[in-house]
């Protein structure tokens, strides 16, 4: 959609929170950057958009995403992800290297940028391999991919197995600011499992992945962030355990981040009772205990992000038997409104603390400098109804993906309107 050069965001409820504001106003921005915040405000000139009723707030970043491109076109390409992530409210995505070939050097780093600028959407962040090829062999040449565009390195599902490998790129990246982005797993205890660990696997007859896997692999990391300085985010953190593990590092000053999915903030592994494959999901759906811990956590700030590791799959490769099919379910088009519905209208979390783990947390995590209105700083911008009832279909999903867990389910909140750079991108009720 084409942009002008000044919008003014009239009389919506504007919620900053990186600067604490809340408040009934105005937005303007001038050159594709916030100009002002306040009531009142004069856009001479500038296009009018009407925030009657509506969520004025910074763009969704999110962290953990899989656009499969180059390699896996079949299930989603930077170019739909980037749009399906606009229809969702996010203005950045972070994507990672688990491509084919694997992102590990500036020539495919440097694709990942070119295609991000052409896709139209959300901006399109890479992040590299911290090994080459994902072998947990060898490190990348970090500071060639970080020139080519790269804002973190991970392994992408996969934990560096070398102690000694982790800690290097802990302390090779400090030298770049950049974080490693871990899967913190013990893969041995982990290998060949395709559920949690428990009575339900045990009903079901489904190998079983126990959650002391991410314990430890959670603790050795937080042990080598602390030992070398780096920072460190931990991925997709499904346990109780572990969220207790983030929370008293962070307490002794370790430079450590974390990110937790809308799926793991809502589901058990009893919802795999009839084996829907959907659900099928690495780290995997754990007990309600740990939803528990993990809502206290994204609550209290230990958790500061929420990812939806965005992972589009064929509708061929999940329609097969559960030991078969692939892990991964897409998120990006329906998190805010799961969220909204589940935590923030059921009390366990409020409006500004959720957009803050969607957007200011993970832009701080990657250092962008979106995440909040702060005038002079990008005009990434989400408008959001949040009185708006709707039912997730997946089959009108910009996403390629189909492979939802909320495919049907009755929500509350919905992104009516996404500014990437003061120019509309994606719009309710019309093509992006």
């Amino acid at each position: 959609m084409a942009g002008v050069s000044s919008v003014l965001i009239r009389a919506g409820r504007v919620i900053d929170p990186a600067a604490g504001t809340d408040l009934e106003g105005d937005v303007l921005v001038e050159g594709g950057r916030i100009s002002a915040v306040g009531a009142g405000l004069d856009g001479d000139g500038a296009e009018v958009v009407d925030a009657a009723g509506l969520v004025v707030a910074p763009g969704f970043v999110d962290p953990h995403v899989h656009l499969c491109e180059p390699g896996w076109e079949h299930r989603e390409t930077i170019r739909t992800g980037a749009r399906a992530a606009a229809a969702g409210g996010y203005t950045a995505v972070c994507c990672m290297p688990d491509t084919d070939p694997v992102v590990d050097d500036p020539a495919s780093v440097g694709f990942i940028v070119a295609e991000g600028r052409r896709a139209g959407g959300a901006r399109v962040f890479p992040a590299a391999a911290v090994s080459a090829g994902r072998k947990g062999e060898q490190l990348t040449e970090f500071g060639e991919v970080v020139d080519a565009g790269a804002v973190a390195v991970t392994d992408a599902g996969r934990s560096v197995a070398s102690s000694v490998l982790m800690r290097l790129a802990l302390q090779y990246a400090r030298s770049f600011d950049i974080p490693v982005l871990a899967h913190c797993e013990d893969a041995d205890l982990a290998r060949s499992g395709v559920m949690h660990e428990g009575v339900v696997s045990t009903r079901l007859g489904l190998r079983g992945k126990p959650a002391v896997a991410e314990r430890i692999g959670v603790a050795r990391d937080l042990a080598l962030a602390e030992a070398t300085g780096g920072r460190l985010h931990i991925q997709r953190v499904s346990t109780g355990a572990a969220a207790s593990l983030i929370r008293r590092a962070r307490r002794r000053g370790v430079r450590v981040t974390a990110e937790v999915t809308p799926h793991h903030l809502v589901l058990t592994h009893d919802v795999l009772a009839d084996y829907g494959t959907d659900y099928k999901v690495d780290p995997p759906l754990r007990t309600p205990s740990d939803i528990e811990a993990l809502r206290e956590a994204l609550a209290d700030g230990t958790i500061d992000c929420v990812a939806t590791d965005h992972a589009p799959r064929h509708y061929d490769e999940k329609e097969q038997a559960f030991d078969d099919a692939p892990f991964g379910a897409v998120g990006l088009e329906t998190a805010f409104a799961v969220l909204h519905t589940r935590l923030v209208r059921e009390g366990a979390l409020t409006l500004a603390a959720l957009l803050e783990r969607l957007a200011t947390g993970p832009a701080r995590a990657l250092g962008l400098e979106g995440g909040t209105l702060e005038p002079g700083r990008p005009a990434d911008l989400v408008l959001i109804d949040p009185e708006m009832e709707w039912t997730i279909e997946s089959a009108g999903f910009l996403s390629k993906g189909r492979n939802t867990p909320f495919d049907g389910e009755r929500v509350m909140g919905r992104v009516v309107r996404t500014l990437v750079g003061g120019r509309t991108v994606w719009r309710l009720g019309e093509d992006a």
